[in-house]
């Protein structure tokens, strides 16, 4: 389902904010009662790539980038996830041979591209799997607001576009927590993209924050002169389309989908005879491609994306703070 349009209302939500905010504040409640349970502390260090909103914001595109550092560094990283929209619970060991989106969850299938990805709803029991299997650092992909193991560097993703919405925690607003709740354990927030919404503003000053800017594949290549049917199920289909409208890509159409969204057979009918209709190639996310039935990649277009740094040695600096960590952890 898609979220809410006043969730993203940034004068406050208006009345469904305020009729829904008892239940916002047992939800709050809740969470900080969560939040104060102690973790288990695995003997290996965990990195935390999450956020403060529900939906996404770029934190796998974060952890991809964090992880392909470490393995350069010569670390053997694991990502650690929940799997989400997957039935599978694991813990387990993702095998892209084997395993679909249906079973993990379309970003285990991405980290898994990349090095060993365990699917846990139990955090802690994963990252044991983890361990058990070689790792000697985790990259968990969410779980903020988990507390089952412990983050020795938990780090809050900020959508510079969408921000903090309505900044009601759920479900009168995306807000998992206050934003002060969950940046009093952070030890650093990226923000990805221009701050649109003036999510910084609302940020400690003691908060370090890092800058990135997520780059799409150049797409005009790849088409060939032709008009795109562009399609998109993440967390915010507009920002796909119009990274393609910025590239001056012609586009026939564009179809968002929910995120996490599962493509059934008409849905693959319905975007064919777009396409056919506009004389136009089919193009969607690397997310989505991996929800897609193999039928259909021959004929669809997957545009990448990938992280920029205008301070480009500011992620391998969070690495060195990463690395220190690693040398302080108690033995096994």
């Amino acid at each position: 389902m898609r979220p809410p349009a006043f969730w993203s209302d940034r004068r406050g939500g208006g009345w469904p904010a305020r009729l829904l905010s008892p239940a916002a504040a047992l939800y709050a409640l809740a969470t900080a009662r969560r939040m104060r349970r102690p973790g288990w502390r695995a003997p290996i260090p965990v990195l935390c790539c999450g956020n403060l909103t529900a939906g996404g914001t770029g934190k796998t595109t974060l952890a991809l980038d964090l992880g392909a550092r470490l393995l350069a560094r010569g670390r053997a990283v694991h990502f650690l996830t929940r799997g989400y929209g997957g039935r599978l619970r694991g813990p387990l060991r993702v095998d892209p041979a084997r395993h679909t989106a249906a079973d993990v969850g379309d970003e285990a299938l991405l980290l898994a591209q990349l090095a060993p990805c365990h699917v846990s709803a139990d955090r802690a029991a994963g990252a044991r799997a983890a361990i058990a299997a070689g790792a000697d650092c985790l990259v968990m992909d969410d779980g903020f607001q988990n507390p089952g193991l412990h983050q020795d560097m938990p780090l809050l993703v900020i959508d510079g576009a969408g921000g903090f919405g309505s900044r009601h925690v759920l479900p009168a607003g995306p807000l998992r927590e206050p934003v002060a709740a969950g940046c009093s354990r952070a030890r650093a927030a990226i923000l990805i993209g221009d701050d649109e919404t003036g999510a910084l503003a609302q940020l400690p000053a003691s908060l370090p924050v890092l800058r990135a800017d997520l780059a799409m594949q150049d797409a005009a290549p790849l088409l060939a002169g032709r008009p795109a049917v562009a399609f998109a199920g993440i967390g915010r289909p507009g920002k796909f389309f119009d990274g393609l409208r910025r590239q001056d890509i012609t586009l026939a159409a564009c179809v968002p989908f929910p995120d996490h969204y599962p493509y059934r057979a008409q849905d693959i009918r319905r975007l064919r005879a777009l396409a056919a209709r506009h004389g136009a190639a089919l193009l969607t996310t690397a997310k989505d491609a991996i929800r897609l039935p193999n039928y259909i990649h021959r004929d669809i277009i997957t545009i990448g994306v990938h992280l920029t740094w205008p301070q480009p040695t500011a992620p391998d600096h969070l690495l060195d703070l990463f690395a220190n960590t690693m040398k302080t952890q108690p033995g096994p």
